[in-house]
């Protein structure tokens, strides 16, 4: 079987760094390189926990600095949910932090033009592939398509209208939508099914792998500020749906809808407008079996 080829494009971020876990060592999944956004921490952050997640778990590809900005607006960081590092809760062994030496836009080009048939999963901000589409058009047909975790059919998390991805830089979200390229978006309506239980982490912790310590310390954290921040009882896991969905194909089911971003009302800046299209380039998942995701999830624990 061929391998799935992909760009991670992150912000990590605990939900970040178990999207990087699943992509690393999947028999399905050829991960070409990682590039790093400001989203939930701040750049230099999200970097440096992308290159200690991989590192950790011995996923040697190169990973690159990216935006340290939306590309208009005020940056926007969530240290409330993932503490001051970005990625509070576990401690990993000192690094010597070799980042590609390419900017994300620049190696995103490179590492596109250099493969067919790429898919672009987007975790964070859309910042460093808006950039890379606008300045190197070429790359949009080495693209087979764009997958995001990012807004929601019904209410942000955010706002009452954005979820946090989209309104970081919905400027950029909008040129990336706007591409014609396919797209799949993968939004709040379904990752806020997939919550990190109490009984998940501790049947996670059973595993007993290098990767299922990593796990447990990491949502220990992250299900304590979530409980803080928004009273839930265990943090929804949004980003790594995006790595599930092309490991199982059968997680998600999805509608084609026309999606605009809205980049101009202030009220409902970020809030991703959805109205069904059958003819649309664009999928937007609506269902998610979870124990299947779970499933999913608890295999790839089993590799490292």
């Amino acid at each position: 079987m061929e391998k799935i080829k992909i760009l991670l494009d992150c912000d990590p971020g605990h939900d970040d760094a178990i999207a990087i876990l699943l992509a690393g060592l999947n028999e399905k999944i050829d991960l070409l390189g990682i590039s790093a956004v400001s989203g939930n921490q701040t750049l230099d952050k999200t970097a440096r926990n992308a290159y200690n997640v991989s590192r950790y778990l011995n996923i040697n590809v190169p990973i690159s600095l990216g935006a340290d900005r939306p590309l208009k607006r005020e940056r926007l960081n969530c240290g409330e949910i993932h503490g001051e590092s970005g990625l509070d809760g576990f401690s990993f062994p000192k690094y010597t932090y070799d980042y590609d030496k390419r900017r994300a836009p620049e190696f995103i080009k490179d590492m596109l033009l250099a493969n067919n048939d790429v898919i672009m999963v987007t975790t964070g901000p859309m910042t460093n592939l808006a950039i890379a589409l606008s300045k190197y058009p070429e790359i949009k047909r080495h693209i087979k398509k764009i997958i995001l975790m990012g807004g929601s059919i019904g209410e942000g998390n955010i706002s009452p209208y954005a979820e946090f991805n989209i309104l970081a830089d919905a400027e950029a979200a909008d040129i990336c939508f706007r591409s014609g390229l396919p797209i799949r978006m993968i939004g709040l309506d379904v990752t806020r099914k997939v919550l990190v239980l109490e009984k998940i982490v501790k049947n996670m912790g059973l595993l007993h792998t290098k990767s299922s310590e990593m796990f447990v310390a990491l949502m220990k954290f992250f299900n304590k500020t979530q409980k803080e921040v928004f009273g839930l009882e265990g943090g929804p896991l949004h980003d790594p749906v995006t790595i599930v969905s092309l490991i199982d194909d059968r997680v998600l089911t999805y509608e084609k809808m026309d999606v605009t971003i809205n980049i101009c009302n202030t009220e409902r800046y970020g809030e991703t407008i959805c109205v069904p299209n059958t003819n649309s380039n664009i999928e937007v998942a609506t269902k998610i079996d979870v124990n299947l995701y779970w499933e999913v999830i608890k295999a790839g624990l089993n590799k490292y």
